[in-house]
Parts: structure tokens; sequence; C-alpha cells
């Protein structure tokens, strides 16, 4: 079933919207960085729809091609930070979508952002690029902000002094289906009757519509070539983050909570807090909770003219949650904060033979038959994790999930996308799908916190008498801790891993009854 038309949005096939040939005729050509990510991912299908050529680089290929837009755009393989990979990407394109954002990364940071902003502005120049854009923060002026919010201010200056014109889009708490701050707002409202808060709960912010946020990107590949100019956007309320909490709840059908804001909760301690009641890990909480230390409000409309508003206006917040809420009930959220790739964890793939991977390694292999079909048996396998749970012993997973959270990972709250459908790179509770072969094998990739690399994989087969479900946990330690952790969690192995796989079985034989 397709989604309500509603909540897609802007289409990019509205008039204001669509793309501008070039002298000769043809269609320009959009380069986006961060295609993959909670906004680029949703750009990207606009843009192709308002009539551009879409290029994108990424580090990984495959990841882009798990997109239903996968096959219709370009592909340059590369880092950001790769002056010779942002060269190929530039090259004959008309605008740079620069979305790029270090939410969780470490230290540093601030110097990778700013290395990448001038990469990506010297190659545009090189090429004769005719726009940049750049979705940066909103922010008051003369105060101290915080170090994330600070290096997206300083991106957009970088930008704006390069040789090619800049439109650097300044937006607050972006609300929609699928966005960590819609999630955190969501959580703590749904979690908590009574809620002691931060002192920012007070503070009077102006959160966007993630549609309005992607119009105002559509519309700034438009803008006359000699713009070059920060300018706030932000949706039509402004409210104190309270009210945005209560106001979730009236739309959800809650009670409005009671909120008591007290003084002793950094921003250390409160993005602490928020890992543990809400799916948002700790190196996402902060930086979101750093953002609310301060009133950011839209200081002028100078955006409306450049780009004129949507047909309908800008979206209220409470109609911005209830369209979140509809995508979410239709189970057809686009993009995800879950996408993203949590920096630190280990990312090389599975070895084919983990046998022979000339490194120390541990394994728990299962298997059962059953008479399931395998198309039965796939569907269960498919549809593990999240709400669905992991068919083994609740109680040991959890644990394992708030443990995982206590030490700053993402647990087991994260949970998944869609509920019935996986692709590669999707997060799957503290895994990460690796690879995904439909009807036989899901390959997921641990991004708990565990002294090495883990992996488990789930593989379908025909059988004469019905299928056959094998289950592997791979494990390579990393020094001592590493060792000394499988020893510790070996005994739970058979509790957790022997019922998966019986269970999984008894599922399939039940939904093939």
């Amino acid at each position: 079933m397709s989604p309500d038309p509603d909540l897609t949005s802007p289409t990019g096939r509205e008039p204001a919207l669509r793309a501008r040939p070039r002298a000769d005729g043809s269609a320009p050509r959009a380069l986006v960085l961060g295609a993959t990510g909670y906004i680029g991912g949703r750009l990207v299908p606009r843009l192709l729809a308002a009539g551009y050529r879409v290029r994108v680089l990424a580090r990984d290929a495959e990841r882009v091609r798990r997109f239903a837009w996968g096959a219709d755009v370009e592909v340059v393989e590369g880092d950001a930070s790769d002056v010779a990979a942002v060269a190929e990407a530039t090259a004959d394109v008309d605008v740079v979508y620069h979305l790029i954002h270090s939410m969780a990364a470490g230290r540093g940071f601030e110097d990778l952002d700013r290395e990448v902003a001038r990469t990506v502005a010297d190659a545009a120049a090189a090429a004769s690029v005719r726009r940049i854009v750049y979705l940066g923060g909103l922010h008051p002026d003369g105060v101290e902000l915080s170090p994330h919010l600070r290096s997206r201010v300083e991106v957009g200056r970088i930008l704006l002094d390069a040789p090619v014109p800049a439109l650097v889009l300044q937006a607050g708490v972006v609300i929609g289906s699928g966005s960590a701050s819609f999630e955190m707002v969501r959580h703590l409202t749904d979690v908590l009757p009574y809620m002691p808060a931060p002192r920012w709960v007070r503070n009077r912010i102006q959160p966007i519509a993630v549609r309005d946020v992607l119009h105002y990107l559509l519309g700034a590949a438009r803008v006359d070539d000699d713009v070059n100019t920060a300018v706030d956007i932000g949706g039509p309320d402004v409210l104190r983050y309270g009210q945005m909490m209560n106001g979730y709840a009236v739309v959800a059908g809650l009670r409005q909570r009671a909120i008591a804001a007290l003084p002793v909760l950094t921003p250390r301690l409160a993005s602490h807090w928020v890992n543990l009641v809400t799916p948002i890990p700790r190196a996402i909480a902060r930086p979101l909770v750093e953002s609310l230390q301060h009133e950011c409000v839209v200081k002028d409309r100078a955006v409306d003219a450049l780009i004129p508003r949507p047909e309908e206006g800008l979206t209220p917040y409470r109609r911005a949650v209830e369209l979140a809420l509809g995508r979410e009930k239709e189970d057809a959220i686009e993009t995800s904060w879950r996408d993203a790739e949590m920096t630190g964890l280990p990312s090389d793939p599975l070895p084919s033979d983990p046998d022979w991977a000339g490194q120390t390694v541990f394994t728990d292999a299962r298997s059962a038959e059953t008479s399931a079909s395998p198309e039965a048996l796939w569907r269960v396998v498919e549809g593990i994790g999240g709400a669905n749970g992991w068919y083994s012993s609740p109680v040991l997973w959890a644990v394992r999930g708030w443990a995982d959270r206590l030490v700053g990972g993402v647990g087991l709250a994260r949970g998944r996308r869609s509920r019935a459908r996986l692709s590669q790179g999707d997060a799957l509770d503290f895994w990460r799908v690796e690879a995904i072969e439909p009807g036989a094998l899901l390959r997921l990739r641990a991004e708990m916190r565990v002294p090495g690399s883990a992996w488990l994989e789930m593989r379908v087969e025909g059988a004469a008498a019905g299928s056959r479900y094998r289950q592997r946990a791979v494990f390579f330690p990393r020094g001592l801790s590493g060792r000394l952790y499988w020893l510790a969690v070996l005994p739970f192995h058979g509790l957790i891993f022997s019922g998966m796989a019986s269970r999984i079985t008894a599922a399939a034989e039940a939904d093939t009854a």
C-alpha cells in the first residue's frame, strides 16, 4: 500500500521547485553529500522528481543502491575529506548540497568538519559549480555555542567566504518520522508521566517540519546566482521544549505531562538521562541536548525573499507530529537517524571464512529443521528484532541491551525502521544489517560496545520436509578483555541462541498453519 499522498509533500514536482534547464536545454546536475543520511535520503528522490540529474558521493556504493532511488543516481565512491574523490564528484555539477554533519563523531570532529568544508569549497570553485547549499544550525548571536553548533556555524562561514556563492539554511529542531529530535520528544513524553527535566525545557525554540526543510532545500537550487548569504528557517510556532512535549502528548492521545525544571542537570548528565530513557544513544543525545541550551528562534524571515513558502503554508508543530505518526502507522518511514553509522565501532565485513581469518575467532553455530516453507521461515527471519523481539529469553536480551546503554551504546531501544522489511545498512536494535540475500541470508554486525567484533548470521535453506534454519554467532576478540568477555557470556549462549533457533522455526510453522 502506498503512503497517503499528503505524507509525501513536497514531491519535487511543484512548479516552484522544478529544475531550471541549463542554457543548452539539458537538465542541471546536483551533487548530494550525505545522501544516505536522514535529510539527504529524502532529498535525492525529490531532486530526481524535480528534473535534476543527481550524483552522490558515498563511502559505500552498495549502501546507496539499497535505497529505492539507488539505481537512478550516479555514485562516486569516496570520502568527503578525500580531495581527489570530491574533485571527481564536483565535475560538471551545477549545485552542491552539503548535508554532512558530525553528529556522532568523537574528538577532532571540528577539525574534520573544517577540512571537509574547505575541500568541498575548493573543488566546487575549480569545477565552476554555480551554487553550494548547506544545511546548518539555527543559533543565537553573541553567546558561547556548544562545540557541535559552533562547528556548523564555522562550516557555514567557510562556505560563504569561498568563491562559489553559498546559501546556508539554518534550521533548528527538525520534526519528522525517524528524526532524532522527534524521537527524543516522543520517547520522553511516552515514558515519563512526570518528568524532572533540565532547565532548557523552558527555552524557546522554533521547530520545523522535515517537509518544510526539504521545500527550502529544493528551492535553494533556484536562487539567483549572486546570492551568498545565511538565512534562518523555522516553522510557524515558537514553543518551549516542555510545550513541544505536551503538544506531542495531545496529538498522541496522552494526558499532559507535569514537567519540573531542575538546575542540577548539566548537558553531560542530561545526555546520559536521555540515553537511558529514549532510544537515542549518548553520542547523538549529547549534541542534541547541547543545542537546546540557548533560545533558538528565527531572527528574521529574509528567506521569504529568496524562496517562496509552500503553497499550503509552513507546517504547524502539531500537524508535523501528526504527519510523523502517520508515517509510522503506515510503516512508511523514508529515512531514520537509526540508519547513521555509529562512529568508533567496527565496520570491517565478516570474512568469508572466519576460521581462516588469521586471528582468534569464537563461534556458536546452531541449526534446526522445520516443516515450514522457506518463504514462511524467511518472513520470520526478516521480521526479527524491534517490536517482534529476538525469539529468545526477553529478560536476557533486555539485560544485555541495558548494559550496553549504561556504557553509552545504542542498546535494544533503537528498534528498526520498518516493521516488515530490512535492507543492507539498516539499523536493527544494536545490530546493523551487513548483508541480506532475500529468502536466504541475513547477516548482522554488532554495534553494541564489546571488546572485539561480533556478527550474527541467519540462513534459510530448502529441505525435503520443509526448510532448514542455520544460525551462527561469530566473535573476534580484541586482546585479553575480548577473550574474558566471550568466556563470561558463554553460559548464556545456550539459553539465548538455542532457544532462538527453536522459537524461530516454531514461529514459521505457526505462520504456515
